[in-house]
């Protein structure tokens, strides 16, 4: 399974970009992330995501799970975040007030 690997010095708006990219395609999209500064900079990444995801009918949500990795010969604890897509229902019309729709007879 390929991840988006997120360091502290990722750019939480590039991220969004490439998660949204990665929706929009179809594609499933999960993180690692090692480190607080990591963890911090993938979550303001996903909330940035849904801000451009949610205009198009589609939101985002993500759920964490702990990993053990190899890096440099030494082993870490990384968190892996997995983002589900949950498509929205438009939202009803709305008659404005006074209209002839809106009024009891």
């Amino acid at each position: 399974m390929e991840y988006l690997k997120v360091s502290s010095k990722s750019s939480p708006a590039s991220v969004a970009g490439a998660i949204a990219g990665l929706v929009k395609d179809g594609v499933p999209v999960n993180m690692q992330c090692v480190g607080a500064g990591a963890v911090n900079q993938a979550i303001k990444a996903v909330a940035i995501a849904r801000g451009f995801l949610i205009p198009t009918g589609v939101d985002i949500s993500c759920a964490p799970t702990f990993s053990d990795v190899e890096i440099g010969g030494e082993s870490r604890t990384a968190i892996r975040i997995a983002v589900y897509v949950h498509r929205i229902a438009a939202p009803a019309a709305v008659a404005p007030q006074g209209s002839a729709e809106a009024v009891d007879a």
